[in-house]
């Protein structure tokens, strides 16, 4: 009668131990469901294997979205160093050595996205529209065209698309053709 008994509690217990089991992951489900972006109306219930798959989508999507903005923040750290690096060799008291700031150039490819960040003197202005040119030649689209006067430095930001048929490298060869035509335009000025 004992082993009765005991085997009836273990049954209990099992039986306990599965009902908080499946509370608990009711629980999680629901605190899964609260934290995804509402796609459906209230209306339609979607099954949970369904709710599982918008979130393990939704959760790549995140992934892939902070992948990007983990590129996008390292290159624009990168933009800072080099402004920082010149800033720092390139400035005697607050002025420029010899009245001109050479531009600098930053050419980021991340996927499709093509950003140019050029940082000039208030005397580079002709750069601005020569990189809009070149961008053109290549194919990009230009999605954004942005810029920033700090002092006597001019921040342009451009931001355009490129097609995924095209050659690969385009942000290397924009970034030869804008080194050299800045390298030409210095040694006439």
């Amino acid at each position: 009668m004992d082993q009765q008994n005991l085997s009836g509690s273990s049954r209990i217990d099992r039986k306990t131990a599965e009902k908080i089991r499946r509370e608990q992951m009711k629980a999680l489900f629901a605190k899964l469901k609260s934290t995804l972006q509402p796609h459906q109306s209230s209306r339609e219930v979607a099954s949970l294997p369904d709710q599982l798959d918008k979130a393990v989508n939704y959760i790549r999507k995140l992934q892939i979205n902070l992948e990007k903005m983990r590129e996008k923040k390292d290159s624009l750290m990168r933009v800072a160093k080099i402004t920082n690096n010149n800033d720092n060799a390139g400035f005697v008291g607050g002025k420029t050595v010899g009245g001109l700031k050479s531009p600098q150039i930053t050419v980021c490819e991340i996927g499709s996205a093509l950003e140019v960040v050029l940082i000039t003197g208030l005397d580079c202005q002709f750069t601005f529209a020569e990189s809009i040119r070149v961008l053109h030649e290549e194919g990009a689209d230009i999605v954004n065209a942005s810029f920033s006067v700090v002092e006597d430095t001019i921040f342009h930001t451009i931001h355009s698309k490129i097609d995924e048929s095209a050659p690969r490298a385009v942000a290397a060869r924009v970034f030869e053709r804008l080194r050299k035509f800045v390298n030409e335009a210095s040694i006439a000025f």
